[in-house]
């Protein structure tokens, strides 16, 4: 029972809990499909434009950079205009940027328009976890986050799933604006069903000062435990894209000589991040969110390490094994912070989103460097590195868990 006065949050099963979670979903099939459609189409862009794979994942790179640098100016934006509010301006300057993208002539071009789609894209993510904390009640949190990053594995299966097999009659250019339309329809159905918000208290915002940003960023910066799940963003989002990048590209090669058309149904592997990150929560609730992190990093690790076998199905279910493992310590990291957060909520999960994508765009690329000069090989002992310090990390510094129930509303 809600008593008089105050917001405690939706319950698990109410209407209005349901609502924000299948509107989440859907801002995650319009945010997700378009940021990582291009990546479905690589191989067939690299050899459209006549580049090499390191070179053609600037597009994916360029939009993530995008999203990391806008993350806190949307956060601000939030803080003053509300979750919902800047989440709907984000979603809709998104989905024109990325029908505008498709239509560029030149690929600097492109890479420039999906700098700008990621800046858009970034006010889905950044604000997404706040609006949760707020609008659900604190005992359903970490289950809640789960639901809602299985929604964004759903956006980023949906955009490459479609867009390749566009991309393999019609071009890639055709494939990503398919996207783009399809992203707009998920778009609108987030605008019609999110609901009004109840937990959220506008606040003025000062970038300096007691209170101010400046400060509020500070103080969540100074905590290892929140440092160490940011880093965790950076270091295992930066393998995870690094190999979706590079898969299409690995499997093309000799022993396998697979088609374009054919990898992207490899991306299916998405439904196995679907199942783990809604699983993750409910196993964090009973065993603790430290273990869960630790374990489905290593399983991650595993899956990994399977894929330098050079038999197809040993690849296949590689990455079946590492996409779970990814989408279970992302959950479980994703919703950590708003949790641990004492003050400064919306910015605490913006700096996770920041540091996330940052670590896509930089190790997405890199990992290309690795992959030219090593083969495959190199590229998995790079991206394998990164899983091994985020393991690291999380045993050194994120030593006392912070259980769902717990955790107490806290105003930003």
């Amino acid at each position: 029972m809600q008593s008089a006065g105050t917001w405690e949050g939706y319950e698990r099963g109410s209407s209005g809990y349901k609502r924000i979670l299948i509107a989440l979903l859907c801002a995650g099939i319009a945010t997700f499909a378009q940021l990582y459609s291009v990546q479905g189409v690589l191989p067939i862009m690299a050899q459209d434009l006549e580049i090499d794979a390191a070179q053609a994942s600037l597009a994916v790179s360029a939009a993530t950079l995008g999203l990391a640098v806008a993350v806190i100016p949307w956060s601000l934006m939030s803080d003053r205009f509300g979750r919902r509010r800047t989440m709907v301006t984000a979603v809709i300057a998104a989905t024109i940027l990325g029908v505008a993208m498709s239509l560029m002539p030149s690929f600097e071009l492109l890479v420039g328009m999906r700098f700008l789609e990621g800046m858009a894209l970034g006010g889905i993510p950044s604000v997404a976890m706040a609006y949760l904390a707020e609008e659900v009640n604190p005992v359903h949190a970490a289950i809640a986050a789960g639901s809602y990053i299985s929604g964004t594995t759903l956006g980023g299966l949906s955009g490459r799933i479609v867009a390749a097999p566009v991309a393999d009659f019609f071009g890639w250019r055709a494939g990503t604006l398919v996207v783009a339309i399809y992203a707009a329809m998920a778009a609108v159905a987030f605008i019609l069903l999110a609901p009004k918000q109840k937990g959220f208290r506008p606040q003025a915002v000062r970038l300096t000062g007691p209170g101010g940003v400046h400060e509020r960023l500070l103080i969540n910066l100074k905590d290892p435990g929140l440092v160490s799940l940011y880093m965790q963003g950076f270091l295992l989002m930066g393998g995870f894209v690094a190999v979706y990048n590079y898969i299409g590209f690995h499997l093309g090669d000799e022993p396998f000589n697979v088609p374009p058309s054919i990898v992207s149904v490899l991306f299916l592997s998405y439904l196995t991040g679907t199942w783990s990150s809604a699983q993750a929560g409910r196993i964090a609730a009973r065993f603790g969110r430290r273990k869960v992190l630790i374990t489905s990093s290593l399983i991650m690790l595993g899956g990994l390490l399977m894929m330098l076998i050079p038999w197809l199905p040993a690849v296949v279910v590689g990455l079946l094994i590492f996409t779970a493992g990814f989408f279970g310590a992302h959950s479980i990291a994703n919703g950590w912070v708003p949790a641990r957060a004492t003050v400064g909520r919306a910015q605490a999960s913006s700096l996770y989103t920041l540091f996330y994508y940052g670590g896509s765009s930089v190790f997405g690329y890199v990992a290309g460097l690795f992959l030219t000069r090593f083969g495959w090989n190199g590229a998995v002992a790079f991206i394998g590195a990164l899983i091994v310090v985020a393991i690291a990390l999380t045993v050194a510094f994120l030593r006392r868990p912070v259980t769902p129930e717990a955790v107490q509303p806290s105003g930003d």
